[in-house]
């Protein structure tokens, strides 16, 4: 496992000194889904197939142009393609609320909250939806927010995202004096102007500090880069990974399924979600996971020798 990450390490950084985009981590397996249909597909099999982190990258430039219908169009295909990733739903509450569909931004943020109960934005959009919308609902997500900016403080590292999006709901919810501008529905705009270079400075560092063992600092990292980039399996194969160090095998699992379902070819996904499975005892599923491996390194890889290893030892070869 240790060789993976730091395999992947060396390419994200040579991926990041060339001023490209991410790359696919251990010998990926393709960026998105297939075209799909063909001469034998019947209609409702052969419909438009989404590749999720392209069309992430199209909702944020359509909304740095103010695009609003644009951006919620990509967004749409974003969280038809991945329905279980709250990044989609995220931008397309933003995408509504910029177009002022406020009942469809606060379906969106709905979304959004069930899938992260504990994420700020997501409240703070929510909160924003149903000010506009005069529903009393509102005042609870207004004081979740301010719960959690008080218990950060000024010393944590989210205090100056938590007091910015503090201040915008609280001016969404009091009532505009006669002439003044109405708030502004973009509530985070770090999310469109850090661009792929600030996405895979994001995406190295959390690899790094994989290897450090620093999990919640690796997510912290991993959710800057998925800010960037969107649903990209590279990045939700190592969610599920950090989630799995961390001994939720339940949430890692959720990871590793949406990375295969964008690209179900992703070897280093196929490679870490047979781990779990021989994490939770179940041989069978992994021997499944192995198969696949197989299949895709036709003249063999590593990621299929390692998971084998695993398979033999019954767990961790390395204890780790």
């Amino acid at each position: 496992m240790q060789r993976a990450l730091k395999a992947t390490l060396i390419a994200g950084a040579m991926a990041l000194m060339a001023g490209g985009g991410i790359a696919y981590a251990s010998g990926g397996g393709g960026g998105g889904m297939p075209a799909g249909g063909g001469a034998g597909s019947m209609p409702s099999a052969s419909g438009p197939i989404y590749d999720p982190a392209a069309e992430y990258a199209k909702a944020i430039a359509a909304l740095k142009a103010s695009n609003f219908k644009d951006a919620a169009r990509a967004a749409s295909h974003v969280t038809e393609a991945v329905p279980q990733n709250p990044d989609g739903w995220r931008l397309l509450g933003m995408a509504r609320a910029g177009d002022n569909d406020w009942k469809a931004s606060r379906r969106a943020y709905e979304k959004a909250v069930k899938l992260t109960p504990d994420d700020p934005i997501s409240h703070a959009g929510l909160a924003m939806a149903l000010a506009n919308l005069k529903d009393p609902k509102a005042q609870t997500e207004a004081d979740w927010l301010k719960s959690k900016v008080q218990a950060c403080g000024d010393s944590c590292p989210d205090a100056a995202r938590l007091k910015d999006l503090n201040a915008r709901v609280e001016s969404a919810m009091t009532p505009p004096a006669a002439g003044a501008p109405k708030p502004s529905a973009m509530l985070d705009r770090s999310i469109l102007f850090g661009g792929a270079k600030t996405g895979d400075a994001a995406y190295v560092q959390a690899v790094s500090l994989i290897n450090d063992k620093r999990y919640d600092q690796a997510l912290a990292s991993l959710a800057k880069a998925q800010e960037a980039f969107g649903p990209h399996p590279d990045i939700l194969t190592y969610e599920g990974y950090t989630w799995r160090k961390k001994g939720d095998y339940a949430r890692a699992e959720t990871y590793y399924r949406q990375a295969l379902a964008i690209a179900p070819n992703h070897i280093g996904a196929t490679e870490y979600y047979g781990e779990l499975k021989v994490a939770k005892g179940d041989i069978a599923g992994a021997r499944l996971m192995l198969a696949r491996l197989d299949k895709l390194c036709a003249y063999g890889c590593a990621d299929a020798e390692e998971l084998r290893r695993w398979i033999d030892a019954g767990g961790d070869p390395h204890g780790n």
